[in-house]
Parts: structure tokens; sequence; C-alpha cells
């Protein structure tokens, strides 16, 4: 993986500017930056921006200006495995442990300190959700509120397993007999996580015969609110007939890989074209920075799922609940609050002992923070307000 410079200036909305911090954990961070300017700007409160797969921190490029026009220093990070932080390897071989889950808090608390700041408000979606809510329940002394999006959190794994389980249901993704039972149904079907942990996948996308930029496109619109079919309900249970109700870039067809599976659902060149909340230059972005590094650096985050080590981890803190103030926000046709039954249910029970809303946006499905803007934006800064002492 070659080194690069910063994201182009021309590229981020005025007053956002790209550079690289030393995070101590092994990482040179790409990191955007907003609200870093002006008189006061070294009193402002930090809020840190985490974002899910296959995105960057450029996902958050239409809401950071808000945030810093209401009075914040706002940082959103390129994870490890993604963009253009370096210090980490992702070939297929590699070891996983760099991607543990406590890792991942490590990288986030080494920029927190790298940024000369004690305690900060972090948010994160997709796979950026997890990695907020871990560091606010590992460590709450730093992570002071909380903002998940898209992928809801039930709670660290128990130490047991539940006796009171419904037969089928299991309690996580580590259920070894999904496999078998999904490519076991009348319309053989893979879970989109194990399918990620394959050898395969990387290069699958990569060198898909339309090209990245185009398969990012169709991957994009079929998980948006842009594409009618999107329309999520609770499932009963974690078995693999209720799971074959989610759509295929969740519950695939056996047979075919990611890109045959976003293929057919591809918009039209006007729909495309008519796309404001990702248009095709934006779109370059991603299709650049995925081009250039591959996509494995994020599929060893569902490695690291898909093993157990994510779990296992977790585990320690079983049965602690994340008690700073908090927030959910998902789009209304976002699959991503359902995907894993009961944990939404979970989030709002117990799991987060302080959460003050939860927000699901007409007009936007996955990409919440993209589709909708200025929706999430104005959320953040009203929540981001009442939870600034």
């Amino acid at each position: 993986m070659a080194d690069t410079g910063p994201l182009p200036s021309e590229l981020l909305p005025p007053g956002v500017r790209a550079r690289f911090v030393d995070n101590g954990n092994g990482l040179s961070m790409h990191v955007l930056e907003a609200g870093h300017e002006g008189p006061g700007a070294a009193d402002r409160p930090t809020v840190l921006l985490l974002h899910g797969f296959p995105e960057i921190a450029y996902s958050w490029r239409d809401v950071m200006p808000a945030l810093a026009a209401a009075g914040w220093h706002v940082v959103a990070p390129d994870q490890r495995g993604y963009g253009r932080t370096t210090g980490w390897s992702a070939g297929y071989d590699d070891d996983l442990a760099p991607f543990y889950m406590l890792n991942l808090v490590r990288d986030i608390l080494g920029l927190v300190a790298a940024l000369g700041r004690r305690r900060v408000a972090v948010v994160g979606h997709d796979y950026g959700s997890p990695v907020a809510a871990a560091c606010a329940l590992v460590r709450p002394d730093v992570f002071r509120s909380l903002v998940l999006m898209s992928a809801p959190f039930g709670g660290p794994p128990s130490l047991l397993p539940d006796p009171a389980a419904a037969p089928g249901v299991a309690t996580g993704l580590s259920n070894a007999d999904l496999t078998r039972d999904l490519a076991a149904l009348a319309r053989p079907r893979k879970h989109y996580q194990w399918y990620y942990s394959t050898r395969p996948a990387d290069r699958d996308m990569r060198d898909c015969p339309e090209g990245i930029h185009a398969f990012l496109r169709a991957y994009f619109h079929m998980k948006s609110a842009d594409w009618a079919e999107n329309r999520p309900h609770p499932l009963q249970a974690w078995r693999a007939d209720e799971l074959a109700k989610l759509p295929t870039y969740y519950v695939m067809d056996l047979d075919r890989d990611m890109p045959a599976t976003v293929r057919p659902e591809m918009p039209s060149p006007a729909a495309a074209a008519a796309c404001r909340w990702l248009p095709d230059e934006a779109l370059a972005v991603y299709a650049d920075e995925y081009g250039r590094i591959g996509f494995q650096g994020g599929l060893q985050w569902y490695r690291v799922v898909t093993g157990g080590h994510w779990g296992r981890e977790l585990r320690t803190f079983a049965g602690r609940s994340i008690d700073v103030p908090s927030m959910y926000v998902a789009g209304a046709s976002d699959w991503g609050v359902h995907q894993k039954p009961g944990e939404f249910e979970r989030m709002q029970n117990g799991a987060l002992t302080d959460l003050r809303g939860v927000h699901l946006l007409d007009g936007a499905g996955h990409w919440v923070q993209q589709e909708r803007a200025e929706a999430v934006a104005g959320l953040l800064v009203e929540f981001l307000g009442q939870t600034r002492g």
C-alpha cells in the first residue's frame, strides 16, 4: 500500500481540511477536520465521526460544516484499513489482531490524545457504530456522549447462554449452523458477512467486470431509499427462514458474489445523474480510494466478527450498559435497523440507559448522513448542544 497525500482541498467543502495525525497506535490517521480555525478554536469541544463500510471519512463531508458552525471541532478519520490512513496491512493471511475491537478503540483513544483532548463526543455509522459504542462502553470518562447510526448496539454478549432464549435464536454472528441452514433453504442463500470473510470477496469487488465505480453506484443505490424495495420490518429470530426475508445485499443468493447481487438493480444513467446525495463526482472519490487500496482492509473487520474474536473481547464487559447520553439515528428505509433480530429492541431496553432519542428519517436508507445530511446535522447539533456540558 503506497503512501499518498491528504485528500485534495478541491474535493472538500469550504472550511474542511484534510491532514494526517499520528495516533500512537501504529497509524498515521488521515482525518478530515472542521472548526479548527478562528477565534477560540482551541477551546471548542470535539466530536469524532466514525464511518463504516464501504465508506471513508469523506462520507461525513456534508455534515461537518454545520457542526463546525454550531461551535464544534469536528474530526472524521479514515479508520484502520480504510482510505489514506497508513500503518496497517490487510493481506488475507495477515494477523487479524490489529482489527480486534479493543484495538480499534485504542486507535480512536490515540487520536483523541493526539488531538490534545481529554473528553469528546463520538458518532458512528454502520461499522463505525459498534466501534463508537465500544468506546463509550469501555471509556465513558473520555467518550462523554454517543450517537449511533444505522447499526443498533444491544450490549455486549452475555457470559453464558440465555436459558430462556427460544429454540433457534442465536446470540450473534458466531452461530455455526447459520451457513448450513441458509444454504439448505429452497432458495439457497448465504449471509453477506460470511461472504465478506472469504478470500475471493476483495477480488470479486475490486476486479468486477463493470469496474469499481459502477459497482459502488449499484451498491449505494440498492441500500438507499432510492431503491423502492427497501421496506424494513422487525425479524422474529436469528433463524435462516427469518433472515431470508432480508434483501439480497444482506442475505445473498448462494451462487452470487456481491457485484452480481447488486448489478441487476443498477440505476439508469438518468437516475444516477439525478442522485443529489451522491453525485458522480462524489462517488468517484470512493471509487478512486477503493481502486487504489482494495477492499480487504474493511473486510478484515467482518472476519474478526465471523471468527468470533469480536464477541470474545466484548464478553469481558458482559452485563455492562452504556450510561452516557446517547441518540440513535437511521433511515426509515434502512434494513440495518433490523438486520440483527432483537438488537434494536435491546438497545432501547437497557443497553443504552440514557437514550435521549430514536429517529428514523423518511427519505433515507442505509446512508443516512449522506441521503439526509441536513436533517442529520440538525439532530446532531441539537443533541450535542444539550449534552455539551
